[in-house]
């Protein structure tokens, strides 16, 4: 196995623009690829301010910042991932998405490194058979924001080898992370539990049980949870919210994971949450 030293980070966006300043920080060099200008700039221009925070709270010095920064080299074409030891792919929650990825990953990247997924509901066992190394394909699953939140979930599809797990299980420590054993299964650990909670919290805000605010607050007080669950899913995003409970709803065929309408009525509304400026909250 070569020693992982150029990681590659596939998609800019939130998780990828903070998996790229994990890896950069701990000092591995990142390339972070994209498929638009903008969005490498507005990811790369996140690191920075996420950097600079790190800084004004005295967990790194302003040399640290930069030589952290100039360790990510920007990439539009997929091509220069080829150099890779090691890639994580953060695009999109959609399959579709996803497969036409890691097909070319496979035949991008050399035949030992390992094609690992932040997937936060997909089946690892399914993107590993698209590849000709399903032994070598793991999920990543880092929690946003990526920089502050410690636990990876570490997925093993269904033919991912122990060497593959043990080396990323090892990865995740040097990302100062800690690494949580998981077997591949619609949503995982974390969302399987978490997204039926957000959904219940929208279907008591639609059937009138309380307004959304009451419902985060019962779990703010209540639960000590740090955020209330409508606040959170307005920060994860209810179009990711959506296509997650579809995964599970899909993929484990029970009708307890059923979309709550309030939910898909306020996707197709466009109202996605922070990002949009409008979910259960105005931002």
């Amino acid at each position: 196995m070569t020693e992982i030293q150029r990681v590659g980070v596939i998609g800019a966006g939130t998780m990828g623009n903070g998996i790229a300043h994990v890896f950069a920080r701990n000092g591995f060099q990142v390339v972070l690829c994209d498929v638009e200008q903008r969005f490498l700039d507005r990811g790369l221009n996140t690191i920075s301010k996420n950097l600079e925070r790190e800084v004004a709270s005295g967990k790194i010095s302003a040399d640290d910042k930069q030589v952290a920064f100039n360790r990510i080299e920007p990439a539009l074409k997929r091509t220069t991932l080829s150099s890779c030891d090691f890639v994580v792919e953060a695009a999109t929650e959609k399959l579709e998405v996803k497969r036409e990825i890691f097909r070319d990953l496979d035949q991008l990247c050399r035949p030992e490194v390992i094609l690992a997924s932040n997937t936060s509901s997909i089946s690892i066992t399914k993107l590993g058979a698209l590849t000709g190394r399903p032994e070598r394909v793991i999920g990543m699953h880092f929690f946003n924001p990526v920089p502050v939140m410690k636990l990876v979930e570490v997925i093993r599809g269904l033919a991912t080898s122990g060497e593959t797990f043990a080396t990323v299980r090892n990865l995740a420590v040097k990302l100062q992370k800690t690494p949580v054993e998981v077997n591949d299964a619609p949503g995982f650990v974390s969302n399987r539990v978490l997204m039926p909670l957000l959904n219940e919290a929208m279907y008591a805000v639609m059937e009138g049980v309380a307004t959304a605010e009451a419902v985060d607050e019962v779990f703010k007080l209540g639960m000590a949870h740090p955020m209330g669950p409508l606040a959170l899913a307005d920060f994860i995003g209810l179009d990711v919210c959506l296509d997650i409970m579809r995964v599970l709803q899909d993929g484990l065929g029970d009708p307890k994971y059923r979309p709550c309408p309030l939910l898909i009525k306020m996707v197709d509304a466009g109202w996605l949450g922070k990002k949009s400026g409008r979910g259960f909250y105005k931002y």
